[in-house]
């Protein structure tokens, strides 16, 4: 087992305070939005080998069944098939959704051969592979996921009397979401400014009555984005307040938005973001499209479930399990046949495996490898673990 060092992602709507109270550092000089553990290419950690540093990509080139055991190898190849995040948003996140694994190694192979640079701004596809997520709170965490019911979005839209989505709206009133969608995104560019200014007075002077929280909310969003027409959309989406320990799975082609709050993320081992608005970054509607589920209806928390000990988040994703420890004392965890990633979210845990004893405080991660022995973990607070389903 050994410490990591990780990257820290200065992502323009993250917190100077939330990941540097987290880790018992001062204030951050500029936003940090996500701590990355993990081996993306973009960001791997590096592993404390004595006095000398290694990325994690280069252990795993070096030793990849040491590191990742043969069950993962045979199964993912010899990469880390989840990236463990830290996320804090004091801002809303831009409306999103990430391709499924089909679309995703399409569009990367279509970039590629287009030589479209990996860095260009206009690139939808950073790497080959899908992006299925999933989310627990540390604190109220608030979100928009996926699509509401169409006639609780039309019962949200009619106080409002926009005079100009009115012939977009009905649409929805045929239950058409997606063609809806499409109107609203691919309209003019100063008919979207209309919709936009248009949305922003009308949820400015209506804050009461049964969806006033979605007003407040796309107030806020129209304020920080004028002229997007993302809020429109942002107002058919489910309002979610996660309450700490609480969490969200978001599968390929959810449409979703943080909008603010600390969470541990888990996640396929990706980059790929296709943005819906909200955002001055590219927004590709036609590739967007192509990859959205519009699917409609509510949103359920997922519960973590009880086993011994620890508290586990179940997702179809093959790639990534996430679960914690509320620690009071000493236990040793069942082994899993591949590696383990563990993040202390509060108080301070000490490991020990065969002759080794770390010591991990708040903000601290521990790589555990597919071939170390077994590991009993003690002290006080919340520990998150990472690992293939």
């Amino acid at each position: 087992m050994d410490l990591l060092i990780n990257v820290t992602q200065p992502y323009a709507w993250g917190s100077r305070t939330a990941i540097a109270q987290l880790s018992g550092r001062p204030q951050a000089s500029q936003p940090e939005a996500e701590l990355w553990m993990g081996a993306h290419p973009r960001a791997p950690s590096r592993v404390v080998e004595g006095n000398e540093e290694r990325s994690l990509l280069d252990l795993i080139a070096a030793a990849p069944e040491a590191l990742l055991g043969q069950r993962l190898l045979s199964r993912f190849g010899p990469r880390l098939p989840f990236l463990l995040k830290v996320l804090a948003a004091e801002t809303p996140l831009s409306l999103q959704a990430h391709p499924n694994l089909e679309q995703a190694r399409a569009g990367y192979a279509s970039e590629e051969a287009r030589g479209v640079p990996l860095d260009a701004p206009e690139r939808n596809y950073k790497d080959p592979n899908h992006k299925p997520e999933l989310i627990c709170a540390l604190e109220p965490f608030h979100a928009l996921v996926g699509f509401r019911a169409v006639p609780e979005t039309l019962r949200l839209f009619a106080p409002l009397a926009i005079e100009r989505l009115a012939p977009m709206l009905s649409l929805l009133e045929t239950a058409d979401l997606q063609s809806f969608f499409e109107a609203v995104m691919t309209s003019p560019p100063e008919l979207r400014g209309e919709l936009a200014a248009a949305t922003l007075s009308a949820c400015r002077s209506r804050q009461s009555g049964p969806f006033a929280a979605e007003y407040a909310w796309a107030a806020r969003l129209g304020s920080l984005y004028p002229g997007d027409v993302g809020i429109v959309i942002a107002l058919c989406l489910n309002l979610v307040t996660l309450s700490a320990g609480q969490a969200l799975y978001l599968p390929a082609g959810n449409l979703h938005a943080y909008l603010q709050g600390v969470g541990v993320e888990i996640m396929a081992s990706s980059d790929n973001v296709l943005r819906g608005g909200l955002t001055p970054k590219h927004v590709d509607v036609a590739e967007l499209l192509s990859v959205l589920d519009f699917s409609a209806g509510p949103v359920q928390p997922l519960e973590a479930a009880l086993q011994g000990h620890e508290r586990v988040f179940h997702t179809p994703a093959p790639e990534f399990r996430l679960s914690y420890f509320d620690l009071d004392g000493k236990l040793t965890p069942e082994r899993s046949d591949g590696p383990e990633i563990l993040l202390v979210t509060g108080g301070s845990a000490l490991l020990r495996s065969g002759d080794r004893e770390l010591c991990v405080p708040a903000g601290g991660s521990v790589l555990i490898r597919a071939s170390d022995p077994a590991y009993e973990i003690g002290g006080s607070g919340r520990v998150f673990r990472a690992m293939a389903a």
